[in-house]
């Protein structure tokens, strides 16, 4: 059994099972073919290990200084968004009397045409045993530990900023996947029944009059809707049965139509990165830049997949060996929390305000019980249960019929690279902080990993802007 089947079980089947109709290595335009599983719907799957990223045609890589800002020199680096200070009470280690240490060249970072299937990314690399870095000592231990713009300034830092530079979105595309296409003329009920039933969380929207596509349809919509037409358990709301898309984004715009955020394939995927974090948006098209059809949907989560299985292949950066405590990567301040209690539409309050797509649902003592996510919003939809906005948080959640993300955790003490594993393994959106006793202290989120891998290696702050 292959590494991919390993790691992923049916959520990401191998090469083999995939469907026939698969892409046309070297044509970005080549058309895919459908799947049913939830998961690869939504996140495709990767090319086997046999086609890793530069044994395909690679697409020409597009110049970053016309995207984005140029990277600042590290000491001038702009602080880590979403790296808050960490809870009050954590015995946090000075920064300033730091030592450094020699961290692991990057001269090369291309992967080899052909190359044996690598071992999961984790603390049993029996091969790297010798040339890890040592382990940082614990809060514990007498020596002082360096802070996250220390471990910025060490060699081996940029690692992984300089390996998503070099592949592109191309290289991160699944060999086959499903797409789903909605055209702005269809009834709005239908439009979110179809993303149930096709277990995908969004699809592009095309414009028959335009000739083009316009925006994309996500559960955020359904959220809103909810939002705007509420109003009691005893009235129906008329308008998710009778407005089409097009009125939708009419009534929710108000004429301010922004133009879709895309990306092409020849791009690479620290653009696709910095798209995704610095537009807070959670699905991202590639579009064909001849025919402008749209070729795939990339994701945090796809491209967090895409380096933790070929990341195996890299040196590790020391800081991967630094506790979440140590190095504050994550949100940690003024908390959008949901009570057990509370009804769910308090929690699509909080969705439409705070901008979040996951609520720790906690029980009058502050404890983690559950955690309630955009995606179980949807669920009311498939169960025809919308108009019952009244029941209880709690409820909903035992109510689930499908086995969803559940609540995983993290505590301060485990490394970053735990919680990396951690997040990829159990095809997860974000790990909930918690101490001994499962009271909440932060969320670490694929935005927050992302930046601290990718973007904050450049001096780029986009959490913050």
């Amino acid at each position: 059994m292959s590494f991919l089947e390993q790691g992923d079980g049916l959520l990401w089947p191998s090469p083999t099972m995939s469907a026939s109709s698969e892409r046309i290595c070297g044509k970005p335009g080549a058309k895919t073919s459908s799947r049913t599983k939830q998961e690869a719907a939504e996140e495709g799957e990767l090319p086997g290990l046999g086609e890793g990223a530069q044994s395909r045609p690679a697409a020409e890589s597009t110049g970053l200084e016309a995207t984005f800002p140029k990277a600042t020199p590290l000491a001038q680096a702009v602080p880590l968004a979403g790296t808050g200070t960490p809870p009050a009470g954590w015995d946090l280690l000075p920064a300033d009397c730091a030592a450094s240490t020699e961290g692991s060249s990057t001269d090369d970072l291309g992967l080899p045409t052909e190359f044996s299937a690598p071992e999961p990314w984790d603390w049993e690399l029996r091969d790297l045993g010798e040339d890890r870095p040592a382990p940082s000592p614990s809060p514990q231990a007498p020596l002082l530990s360096l802070s996250w713009d220390d471990e910025l300034q060490k060699p081996g830092a940029q690692v992984y900023m300089h390996f998503m530079q070099e592949h592109t979105c191309y290289d991160a595309m699944a060999t086959s996947s499903k797409l789903v296409i909605f055209d702005t003329a269809l009834e709005i009920k239908k439009a979110f029944f179809a993303l149930v039933a096709n277990g995908v969380r969004a699809a592009p929207l095309w414009d028959s009059k335009k000739q083009s596509f316009v925006g994309m349809l996500t559960i955020t919509d359904f959220i809103l809707v909810l939002h705007r037409y509420y109003r009691s358990p005893l009235v129906q709301i008329y308008e998710i049965e009778q407005h089409k898309i097009e009125t939708w984004r009419e009534i929710y715009l108000q004429g301010c139509f922004k133009p879709l955020v895309s990306i092409s394939p020849n791009d690479s995927l620290f653009e696709a990165v910095y798209a995704l974090i610095k537009n807070r948006i959670h699905r991202l098209p590639v579009l064909d830049p001849v025919s402008g059809t749209v070729l795939y949907i990339l994701t945090h989560k796809r491209l967090l997949k895409f380096l933790h299985i070929f990341g195996a292949l890299l040196p590790r950066p020391s800081f991967l060996y630094r506790t979440i405590q140590d190095l504050g990567i994550g949100t940690f301040r003024d908390l959008a929390v949901v009570l057990e209690t509370a009804p769910i539409l308090t929690a699509l309050d909080i969705f439409v305000d705070r901008r979040v797509s996951a609520l720790p649902v906690v029980n009058e003592s502050g404890q983690v019980v559950g955690l309630y996510s955009r995606f179980d919003v949807i669920h009311l939809a498939a169960q025809q249960t919308y108009n019952h906005l009244d029941m209880s948080v709690g409820e909903a959640l035992r109510q689930r019929t499908l086995c969803l993300e559940g609540v995983l955790s993290c505590q301060p003490h485990e490394t970053l690279g735990e919680v990396i594993d951690r997040i990829a393994r159990e095809q997860v959106h974000r790990l909930v902080l918690v101490d001994e006793t499962q009271h909440l202290l932060g969320v670490v989120s694929l935005s927050d990993i992302l930046q601290a891998l990718v973007l904050s290696p450049a001096g780029i702050d986009a959490l913050s802007t």
